[in-house]
């Protein structure tokens, strides 16, 4: 049986229900302001350059049916690849947990005899918490893209997958630079500019000086050995080629089995992500080349639950990722809550449905009802991935588990099968429409339900029962 991955390590619980670490976040009038601004900014350039493409529901209906076809075939394809990579000279692991893996990449680092790593941009290293597993081992884990610096710096949790810092403005910004930025100027400023050459001016001494770098994978390509990171600031490329050493950790997903399916991929993924038409910075790397890039090179293979989302044939779909945010861009929910009140790394429609399956739906109840299951998720995403319905399948997980561990019905499926009893019997039905008038002048500011139906209105308004029903009406004439 496949098995999740586990606590106690790793950013993939938190350390509270959705709703409650919501509630808070609704709270904060400057978080919502940053939110709104960004995700209505990157919405609209991602919808322009799409407009460009005449067959982009193609390429979606392509880049859906070959993550299917990967899902269908992955321990084939993972095989292959290894024999690619080990062929082109570079050395493969293999990772059933974060635990494991924390601990192979910290012993690969270990023996280089540094005690600094410079990083790329990677979900699969903060899923696993590879920086606090590497900072116990006494190693320094410096983080070059721009967001995750910021992140980094000010000791915080990234709230989105591509702009980590996307709740923090440009004024946030500059106060976490001149508190934690060594050797910043005094006089530094908030324009984006001039924020971006201090980061320049910090890292460049990372770049020159550091031995050892890890990365995540974009893609990986089963019949060549290949693999690719896509990036926009150009951190990512510094770190693929100026080490002597190279540790790339990579969900067992992110495989594809030929290099012309990349075609596929790069056209979808930065329109969809931000907006772009092609990436600003692609880079791809086989193995090692003998007097050219990192003459050592490792693989980690990570698995950490994903072999237990790949046996659910519903919930597998969360495995086509690729990691775009555009169903965050587009949520309603996401929009005004953002990223930290998901708990995981993974947060938004596609956190809310893949976190639950990585861990079990237990240890992440609350996530698939965090959602209006509107459906601007699954339009927006670019290989098609059904979230609405695979919310609705995890919540009836839930409910099912829910229903094994307790003798006595929750207070909601008691109230579900009266309300379906009544609109069953015509007389009782016609009873609770008359009744359900004066539940206005009960409950919360006449919107809402009295004990022990309140929980039902805590999030939601009721709707006003209508002052004459249709039957009313059509008796009348």
């Amino acid at each position: 049986m496949p098995t999740t991955a586990p606590r106690g390590v790793g950013h993939l619980r938190g350390d509270e229900p959705f709703p409650v670490a919501a509630r808070r976040s609704l709270a904060d009038a400057q978080l919502r302001r940053n939110l709104g601004h960004a995700t209505s900014t990157i919405r609209a350039k991602s919808a322009a350059v799409i407009d460009e493409v005449p067959d982009w529901q193609e390429l979606r209906e392509a880049g859906s049916a070959i993550k299917a076809d990967t899902m269908a075939r992955l321990p084939e394809l993972l095989q292959q690849l290894e024999t690619a990579v080990v062929a082109a000279g570079g050395t493969v692991h293999w990772a059933v947990d974060a635990v494991e893996a924390n601990r192979i990449v910290t012993d690969l680092v270990t023996a280089t005899g540094t005690d600094r790593v410079m990083k790329v941009k990677s979900m699969a290293t903060q899923e696993i918490g590879l920086n606090e597993a590497l900072e116990a081992a006494g190693i320094e884990p410096v983080e070059t893209d721009l967001a995750e610096l910021i992140v980094q710096l000010g000791r915080d949790k990234p709230s989105h997958i591509l702009v980590p810092a996307i709740h923090r403005n440009r004024a946030e910004i500059r106060e976490i630079f001149l508190r934690e930025m060594p050797g910043v100027d005094p006089s530094l400023t908030d324009e984006p500019a001039i924020l971006a050459a201090a980061a320049r001016r910090h890292l460049r001494r990372t770049f020159l000086s550091t031995r050892v770098a890890i990365s995540g994978a974009n893609f990986a390509v089963a019949e060549t050995g290949a693999l690719a990171v896509v990036e926009s600031e150009g951190n990512g490329r510094m770190c693929l080629t100026l080490p002597d050493t190279l540790i790339t950790v990579m969900g067992i997903e992110k495989v594809i089995p030929t290099w012309a399916d990349l075609e596929v991929f790069l056209q979808l993924l930065p329109r969809a992500s931000t907006g772009e038409r092609m990436n600003p910075y692609t880079s791809m790397w086989t193995g090692v080349t003998p007097g050219d890039g990192p003459q050592d090179f490792h693989l980690v293979l990570l698995d950490n639950g994903r072999s237990a989302v790949l046996a659910d044939e519903v919930g597998r779909q969360a495995l086509h990722c690729i990691r775009c945010s555009a169903c965050l861009n587009v949520c309603p929910v996401y929009e005004r809550t953002g990223g930290h009140a998901y708990g995981s790394v993974y947060p938004g429609p596609i956190g809310a449905v893949l976190s639950p399956q990585l861990t079990g739906v237990e240890d992440n109840a609350s996530l698939p009802y965090a959602s209006s299951l509107c459906g601007a998720c699954f339009d927006a995403c670019p290989v098609k991935i059904d979230i609405p319905s695979i919310l609705v399948h995890l919540r009836a997980e839930h409910v099912t588990a829910y229903r094994s561990e307790h003798r006595l019905p929750s207070a909601e499926a008691v109230t579900m099968a009266a309300a379906a009893y009544t609109m069953d019997h015509l007389p009782m039905y016609e009873a609770a429409q008359r009744g359900s008038r004066l539940a206005r002048f009960a409950g919360r500011r006449g919107r809402g339900l009295p004990p022990p139906l309140s929980g039902w209105t805590v999030g939601r308004d009721l709707p006003q029962p209508p002052p004459q029903t249709f039957r009313e009406w059509w008796t009348q004439r």
